[in-house]
Parts: structure tokens; C-alpha cells; sequence
């Protein structure tokens, strides 16, 4: 089975990946089409010389290497994507051949997090429109609704979030991806020193996050206008 997981950033991505590498049935891989992103939008992101220098930009290979031999031939393979990162020039169709899912997180979550580490974040940063697009295109092509789960879901209670994920994938629950060593992980792309540090010291999901952060005016407004896109997909989630 190939796993493709759709998120926008600051979703609990990186933990979730994790999780799921520490399978041993299964191989990860983190953000296939980050550097074809930044090569064909020019957009400025940190670390992006190394970005674009650690990966292929061409996104017919990245799709071509997404839909081959699992890696080190195990039964399963995850790949953590950003749904930003698929941008409408980029041909899409190999989506039929990947198990599609989505993970979400509540707007005014990511935009505080984001901030932190990115200033002004925009709508198209995180990535909730490109979301809703998404599900709505792998419902088309596969004739199926995708599995939606939400970072709250998980960080309330990780066994059971999970074995509803895991069901939803037809992939049997594994207690071992409810925990991961410290540190970096051999899957994690060059871009993880800017934007991995607080996952890197972690052995598990964080516990719930609590009440909604109190957002400055501007980010207020950029959280009203990605929630109408995420309250739908959140209607759908396990």
C-alpha cells in the first residue's frame, strides 16, 4: 500500500509521519514535491537553495518515484505530502494509484504555529483551500470520499484515532507507532533543522493543545477565511 497523506504545514504532519515509520512494515518519505514546488513558483521559503538541491524538481519524476517499488521493499510506504506543493500546472493523475488521506488542524492552530516560524503567513501558505480542492479530486477520481483525520483527533486520544485511521485504510493498528525515539529520523528532509526542532524532541504525540490561541487581527481574518474549507472537511473526519 502506498499512503498518501495531505496536510497543510503545522498539521501534526511530521508526528504523523513518524508514527507511521515506526512500523516496520513500513518506509516513510517526507514532502515528495517540495523542491518542484519552489522551482516552478519561485517562491521564497527558508532553506530553499538546499531544498531544491536535495530533491528532484521535475514533478513527473517525483510522481514517476511515488508510484514505484515501495522503498527497501517493505508492505507499506507512507508519504507525507503538503497540498500546497501540488499546484494545478503539476499532472495529477497519478493520485489514482495512492491511497489518499488527509489531515487537518484547525486554522487558528496552524497560523499561530506557522507565524512562529514564518512571518504573514497567507491563505495559500496553509494550505487549507488546496485541501478541500484535493479531497474533492481524489473523490472524483477514485469514486470515493478519502479518510479525513484531525491533529485534535490524535493528540486527544492517539490509539484510538489511529486504529479509526488505520481502518480506514484497511491497514491493521500497530501500538508501535504511538511512540519514536528522539531526535532526527533518516527520512526527514533537509528542511527539517528549521521546522522539525519541537517533533525532534519528542517521543509521542503531544497531549491536546486546550483552548484556541487569541490571534491578532490580521490572523483572525486570515483564520475566517480558511474556515469554511476546513469546517467541511472537518464535517467528514473520524
Amino acid at each position: 500500500m502506498k499512503i498518501a497523506m495531505w496536510s497543510g504545514p503545522r498539521n501534526l504532519s511530521t508526528a504523523l509521519m513518524y508514527s507511521f515509520a515506526s512500523r516496520a512494515d513500513c518506509a516513510a518519505t517526507d514532502e515528495p514535491f517540495y523542491a518542484a514546488y519552489l522551482a516552478a513558483t519561485g517562491i521564497d521559503h527558508p532553506m530553499r537553495d538546499a531544498v531544491i538541491a536535495s530533491q528532484p524538481t521535475d514533478p513527473a519524476r517525483v510522481a514517476a518515484f511515488l508510484t514505484g517499488p515501495n522503498p527497501d521493499g517493505k508492505p507499506h510506504w507512507y508519504q507525507k505530502h503538503m497540498t500546497l506543493h501540488l499546484i494545478p500546472t503539476f499532472d495529477r493523475g497519478f493520485l489514482k494509484k495512492l491511497t489518499n488521506a488527509f489531515l487537518i488542524r484547525h486554522p487558528a492552530q496552524v497560523i499561530a504555529s506557522y507565524a512562529r516560524k514564518r512571518e504573514a503567513p497567507t491563505l495559500a501558505d496553509l494550505g487549507v483551500v488546496q485541501q478541500a480542492e484535493l479531497f474533492d479530486l481524489v473523490a472524483d477520481l477514485t469514486g470515493t470520499a478519502p479518510p479525513v483525520i484531525s491533529a485534535e483527533a490524535i493528540r486527544a486520544d492517539p490509539r484510538a484515532a489511529l486504529t479509526r485511521l488505520c481502518a480506514a485504510l484497511d491497514l491493521p493498528f500497530d501500538p508501535a507507532m504511538l511512540s519514536w525515539p528522539a531526535g532526527p529520523k533518516p527520512q526527514d528532509g533537509v528542511w527539517a533543522p528549521h521546522w522539525y526542532g519541537a517533533v525532534h524532541r519528542s517521543t509521542g504525540f503531544e497531549p491536546p493543545e486546550g483552548a484556541l490561541p487569541d490571534l491578532p487581527a490580521a490572523f483572525r481574518r486570515l483564520a475566517d477565511q480558511a474556515m469554511p474549507h476546513y469546517d467541511r472537511l472537518a464535517a467528514l473526519a473520524l
